[in-house]
């Protein structure tokens, strides 16, 4: 399982960083972990054929994860046709929109996309990805996502109330690969404690407000911890 992290910034983008954004690459296909950043651009500069998108998976409906998913869907009803990924939402007003934006900017006999209203529990298995949504309190409808692919697991946080208040339990109670936590509402020196509980092998810092967290996470990544921690930055790429 290769992850490459396209946007990593907080709730607008920095000179360095584009809104949330990450990518899976697994058993030949690729998914998209929340849509903030410019995503179709990003992937046709990368060289990466837009018919190997199989699921976009979105964390919760703020902009700065779902932005992306306007240029996206644009493009896939009229310019690109084939491709046909099952676009995975926590709301369903975010379907009604989009589908009213198509109508209000194309032809009526624009091509639809498919779309998934996310609930708790298993959501989405491929035969290469499998994909549990688990709810958090950081609004109505925002979930984690706890990816297993390849023998690998990895649990993505998306925004948070808080640390201690609804972290993914099963990073208690399963070992994991990697957990990916989003920290734009906290700083993440009062998450220690919570990751310090977890059974993993890495954590990644994601989501980052620089003026926040940035000397917080460089300050902790050279303390000694019983798992490797980094901060992502856009364009890192790790295989689990």
């Amino acid at each position: 399982m290769k992850i490459t992290f396209l946007g990593t910034s907080h709730g607008v983008p920095e000179e360095d960083r584009y809104c949330s954004c990450t990518m899976i690459e697994t058993g030949g296909g690729r998914y998209l972990i929340d849509i903030g950043a410019p995503a179709i651009d990003l992937l046709i500069r990368r060289g990466i054929p837009l018919d190997s998108i199989r699921g976009i998976f979105i964390t919760h409906p703020h902009g700065d994860h779902t932005n992306g998913l306007v240029a996206f869907a644009d493009l896939l009803t009229w310019y690109f046709k084939t491709p046909d990924p099952l676009i995975h939402i926590p709301s369903p007003a975010l379907e009604t929109a989009l589908n009213a934006w198509i109508d209000a900017t194309q032809n009526s006999d624009a091509k639809r996309l498919r779309f998934k209203t996310v609930s708790g529990g298993e959501l989405y298995d491929d035969g290469a990805l499998k994909v549990t949504a688990i709810p958090t309190q950081h609004c109505p409808n925002s979930f984690a996502y706890m990816l297993e692919a390849e023998g690998k697991r990895a649990v993505f946080t998306g925004d948070l109330a808080g640390p201690k208040k609804d972290f993914p339990a099963v990073c208690f109670e399963k070992h994991c690969d990697l957990i990916v936590c989003e920290a734009a509402h906290f700083i993440v020196s009062d998450a220690v404690e919570v990751f310090d509980r977890c059974l993993t092998d890495r954590v990644i810092i994601n989501h980052i407000n620089p003026r926040r967290n940035a000397e917080v996470v460089a300050r902790l990544a050279a303390e000694p911890h019983p798992y490797e921690f980094r901060g992502a930055f856009d364009g890192m790429e790790l295989t689990l």
